[in-house]
């Protein structure tokens, strides 16, 4: 029997998306940043239940809803798999000392006059070089947040450092799976892409410098020094702290920059912190492993905890202990309970079409390449939002506007750029994305509260969008004779 289906009015398409926003408004209110705990994932619930009552009414069947859910959490499968994995990684590497060792040593070398600044510009380097803003963020990023700490620096203005320069070296990056996705969605190719994206990435960061460096000089003379000495005292007295401690670093940055699959890479990282730790954070295990009878399986099954559950490490201080303390697969179920529910609710909105229709009104709106090129960030924004996944972000709105660059002789490198300054770009600013989710898990700094010191995340569609009205290095296509024979007869 065959089923008909209606296609959903603005308004259906409309009621799901305005009655999450309420939702989350009042989550956020009543419950701060506890909000991602479990009220968040109760309202993307209760949308995606409110459009599959609309797409009843348009004649859908349960059958296919369930199907499209089913393929749409699959799609984040491999980003959920990254996550629990970067959760083992976290735990053996503050059990090794890994983690800790950074921390000393950015002590040493970190001034807060210019700290901000440095952190933007090292996860800069580090992310161009490996072509993962998660792998940065979770591990210097990680460090650098910890010395922030030391230093009595604000968390959120680090934590927004740590991003900016963490998505710059990511897109510029011939190594990142999202600077290979968009140009393959736009039809370009990639160091064409990488090169166009240049012209709004590196002013973006310059500019994000800048404004890092005056928060510094502004927070000097607030930052408590004496606390650094303190810190590294106690860090010392905990962990063997060295410059071998930080070769499972390497070896992470080596597979990434060979072009290795980024679980396996980050499950070796893991593998070689618990190695690490046996090696040479004897006593410290022998400690977490003093009420087993045999200290060897008890130096093993403390390993084998922090994979799973991580570590608790005491230190005389309650800060410095919340600082070496975590990790393990365990402390990211929360962010994977919030990724399955987000993309539940994004597959509902796709599969019963209300968003390509909330898409498709978009586009009556496009009158010139400004106008077209400010849509598009907007679309690629509200995906996010929507779908909460920065790789429906980029494929969604880049196959329904693919057609709309080509119309105006746009050069498909335009729609590309597009695509990333927005898609990717914002992803992290959002708490329920996969990349927002994912950055408080490692960085424990709520995406609202860093958000407003994320320049370059800020910077970058803003200057997209700049570019497009002012006709600035906007790439048109060559026109064909044809074309240029109807051009002069008119």
């Amino acid at each position: 029997m065959t089923v008909t289906t209606k296609r959903p009015s603005y308004l259906q398409a409309l009621v799901p998306l305005l009655a999450l926003i309420a939702m989350l408004s009042s989550s956020v209110y009543l419950f701060g940043e506890d909000s991602s705990y479990g009220p968040n994932q109760i309202a993307l619930l209760i949308a995606a239940a409110i459009a599959t009552v609309i797409a009843f009414k348009n004649g859908h069947r349960w059958e296919s809803i369930e199907a499209g859910i089913t393929s749409g959490i699959s799609v984040a499968l491999g980003a959920i798999l990254i996550i629990l994995m970067v959760g083992s990684l976290i735990g053996t590497w503050l059990l090794a000392g890994i983690v800790p060792t950074m921390i000393y040593y950015g002590l040493e070398l970190l001034s807060p006059s210019w700290f901000y600044a440095a952190a933007c510009v090292i996860c800069a380097i580090v992310a161009l070089s490996i072509g993962s803003s998660w792998t940065t963020a979770a591990t210097i990023g990680v460090a650098l947040i910890g010395v922030a700490t030391g230093m009595e620096l604000s968390l959120a203005i680090t934590a927004g450092a740590v991003v900016s320069g963490a998505y710059f070296g990511d897109k510029m990056s011939p190594l990142s799976d999202t600077t290979n996705l968009a140009p393959a969605v736009a039809g370009t190719e990639l160091f064409g892409h990488i090169r166009y994206m240049s012209l709004t990435a590196f002013p973006a960061l310059a500019i994000s410098i800048v404004l890092f460096l005056i928060l510094g000089f502004r927070a000097t003379n607030d930052a408590n020094l004496s606390s650094l000495v303190a810190m590294q005292e106690e860090l010392q007295g905990i962990f063997n702290i060295g410059l071998h401690m930080l070769i499972p670093l390497l070896v992470l940055f080596a597979l990434a920059v060979a072009k290795k699959p980024a679980l396996p890479s980050i499950l070796v990282g893991a593998l070689v912190g618990g190695l690490w730790a046996l090696l040479f954070q004897g006593e410290l295990v022998a400690s977490l492993a003093a009420e087993r009878p045999f200290l060897l399986v008890g130096a093993l099954e403390v390993v084998w905890l922090a994979l799973a559950s991580g570590v608790q490490i005491q230190a005389t201080s309650a800060e410095i202990t919340s600082l070496i303390s975590g990790g393990g697969m365990e402390s990211m179920i929360n962010t994977v309970w919030l990724i399955i529910t987000a993309m539940t609710f994004g597959a509902v909105m796709e599969t019963t079409g209300a968003l390509q229709k909330l898409i498709r009104g978009i586009l009556k709106l496009v009158k010139s390449t400004g106008s077209l090129v400010t849509a598009t960030v907007f679309t690629c924004f509200g995906a996010n939002v929507l779908t909460a996944d920065q790789y429906m972000a980029i494929v969604l709105p880049g196959r329904m506007f693919r057609e709309a660059y080509a119309d105006q002789g746009l050069d498909p490198r335009v729609l590309s750029r597009t695509l990333e300054s927005s898609g990717t770009i914002t992803s992290a600013l959002i708490p329920w994305n996969t990349c927002g989710a994912y950055m408080f898990s490692v960085l424990g700094v709520y995406p609202l509260h860093y958000a407003p010191f994320a320049f370059f995340l800020l910077l970058v569609p803003t200057l997209t969008i700049a570019y497009a009205f002012a006709d600035f290095k906007i790439l048109k296509l060559p026109k064909t004779a044809a074309q240029e024979n109807s051009t002069a007869t008119t």
